[in-house]
């Protein structure tokens, strides 16, 4: 059981936090806000205009979540310092140990909010697909890229998100040579987007019968899934639409009927697949979602391209603008751009991702 000084400080340093996250965040404003836009939603004339009123619904939803969680710390945070005064006061040791337990539980959620300060766009709080592309080297690549697979659902596994394979192409020999993953949470796009890249592997290839390293590379990219309601315009003439027979990794579970879907956006190049569903029209539908999604993340890729004056919108899978190697001879992980290694490299691939995860987001990436 902590002490009472140590409860009395442990209080003290999340009032202070909690205050400093208050002024971070700009409750004020974003209580003030809130009842605007509540007032606006009262005015029957907003709902009108459709896509107005969605849009008020939106930062309404978004800001009684924030202003909401921080009140109720504030209110947790405000009985429990009550209760532990008269408890000091009254000898009630029964009462203190019940309030250790009462800080633990408020410095989870103080640490939950502080995270997501760390989730600036507006579009981080998105479901998400993930793409897997293997790079040149044949069985190895396609392999690896299966390996990337199994790690990226393990970790949405482990981070409480509703993962879906969307689409899977599979490897000539072992492996694969691409995959969707589909993301669904709170937050899912915020937490994966800085794993867009180039993963390269190194390591003593199965493959190979003279146990030789062999260095291989896989390409992710990650994309918010874009809501029904936000205008994506997409012209239907620019659309290739082909059906064809799903199948997964190895062959298993084969349709017998052209349910899987593929869409080609001629004028970006775009190409989406799904063969999740053994409807076709539910494949159409959510590759349409995907194809959106895509179109999306691209124009937000080209206005921050303008912004940050690059010159290349995508990196090539090869040795340039790597952001993780993966050395598993060695034991080590690193991530290129914070430094950050991890020796257990088994943990990694079974999708413990979140200090690569944590530090990218609080270097800004």
């Amino acid at each position: 059981m902590e002490d009472q000084g140590s409860i009395e400080q442990a209080l003290r340093e999340l009032r202070e936090r909690t205050a400093a996250l208050r002024g971070y965040l700009d409750i004020d404003a974003r209580e003030e806000r809130l009842a605007e836009v509540e007032r606006e939603l009262l005015d029957q004339q907003v709902w009108a205009d459709k896509v107005r009123a969605q849009e008020l619904g939106r930062e309404r939803a978004r800001l009684a979540e924030t202003v909401g969680a921080i009140r109720a710390l504030e209110a947790g945070l405000g009985e429990a310092m009550e209760l532990f005064a008269m408890a000091r006061a009254e000898g009630d040791r029964a009462t203190e140990e019940a309030i250790a337990g009462d800080v633990a539980g408020l410095r989870t959620r103080l640490e939950t909010l502080e995270f997501q300060r760390m989730f600036p766009g507006e579009m981080d709080p998105a479901n998400a697909f993930l793409d897997i592309q293997s790079g040149s080297g044949g069985t190895e690549a396609q392999d690896w890229a299966e390996m990337l697979l199994r790690m990226y659902l393990r970790y949405g596994e482990r981070r409480g998100f509703a993962t879906e394979i969307v689409e899977v192409s599979a490897g000539e020999v072992a492996g694969i040579k691409s995959a969707t993953i589909k993301y669904a949470g709170s937050y899912a796009f915020g937490h994966l987007r800085t794993e867009t890249g180039v993963h390269r592997l190194v390591r003593k290839s199965p493959f190979d019968s003279g146990n030789r390293r062999h260095t291989s590379f896989a390409s992710v990219f990650v994309y918010p899934e874009i809501d029904d309601d936000i205008d994506i315009e997409i012209n239907p003439a620019d659309l290739r639409i082909d059906t064809y027979r799903a199948s997964g990794a190895g062959g298993q579970h084969v349709n017998r009927t052209d349910s899987a879907v593929r869409i080609t956006h001629g004028p970006s190049g775009i190409v989406v697949q799904c063969q999740t569903d053994r409807s076709q029209h539910k494949n159409r539908s959510q590759a349409m979602k995907m194809l959106k999604a895509r179109l999306y993340e691209l124009e937000m890729q080209k206005k921050r391209e303008a912004q940050e004056r690059l010159e290349e919108s995508k990196s090539d899978i090869g040795w340039g603008s790597q952001i993780r190697s993966y050395v598993l001879d060695q034991s080590r992980i690193k991530d290129l751009r914070t430094g950050v290694e991890i020796a257990n490299t088994q943990a990694v691939l079974d999708g413990d991702l979140d200090r690569f995860i944590e530090a990218s987001l609080k270097s800004g990436l």
